[in-house]
């Protein structure tokens, strides 16, 4: 199970919210670029960004960070956040962006996630945004009626490279990830499924990875706390 250190963007700044609460923003970092190299340094095998302006905003607004992140690092990097048309999609991947995660128009224009999806094998994820089961939009700020299961579901022939899970009532908030519906989410579809939100210390991550389906695990706010330590937890989680 790979571990992905997660840097949120907003203002040009490294933040975690709470439960996805842009007015509960706590700021780690004024240099996202030195974030992304240390956590490089400790190990990790992916980097998770997350354009958090440009969820609201429909279009990339922490652009210049993440272009500093690519120039600063090797490893792939996947983001998130107002990523919403193909040629931001275009954009993003030529920059050396290994991944993009699409979330709002997942459910707003799927035929673009088939369309981005068969264009760049292996380089498109989905985001699924839970509230109460029901997936969230455009910042997490709507609830839809549609259950995250339902959703994926449609995307099963898409050639999709993973779902990234977030349970929005987990995130930021240190009390421990939801397995029991990112484990049932990854029984219900063949694509690997990332978990997200609430992933706060070692115990989490080894109960994600032994129901033996989840494939990665996201953690932000306890890696810059100190709860989980990178170096110790990629460990504990290398292959015996």
């Amino acid at each position: 199970m790979i571990l992905y250190p997660a840097i949120d963007l907003k203002d040009g700044q490294c933040v975690r919210l709470l439960r996805g609460d842009m007015g509960a923003a706590t700021v780690f970092g004024d240099d996202p670029a030195t974030q992304a190299a240390a956590f490089a340094a400790a190990g990790a095998e992916w980097l998770h960004l997350v354009d958090l302006n440009g969820a609201f905003a429909g279009r990339p607004v922490n652009g210049p960070a993440v272009e500093a992140i690519l120039a600063r690092v090797t490893l792939p990097v996947q983001l998130g956040g107002g990523i919403r048309d193909m040629a931001t999609i275009e954009h993003w991947l030529s920059r050396g962006l290994r991944r993009v995660i699409l979330g709002t128009v997942a459910v707003e224009d799927p035929a673009l996630v088939h369309e981005a999806a068969r264009a760049f094998p292996g380089h498109v994820a989905i985001g699924l945004d839970a509230r109460d089961g029901r997936v969230a939009t455009r910042g997490w700020a709507e609830t839809t009626d549609l259950q995250v299961t339902d959703l994926a579901r449609r995307f099963e022939d898409a050639g999709v490279a993973a779902l990234i899970y977030t349970d929005i009532a987990r995130d930021g908030a240190m009390g421990g990830p939801n397995v029991a519906a990112t484990e049932a989410l990854a029984r219900a579809v063949s694509i690997p499924v990332i978990a997200s939100g609430g992933v706060s210390s070692l115990s989490d991550l080894i109960a994600l990875r032994d129901t033996g389906v989840i494939a990665g695990a996201i953690s932000g706010r306890a890696l810059y706390d100190g709860a989980l330590d990178l170096g110790a937890a990629l460990k504990a989680l290398a292959p015996c």
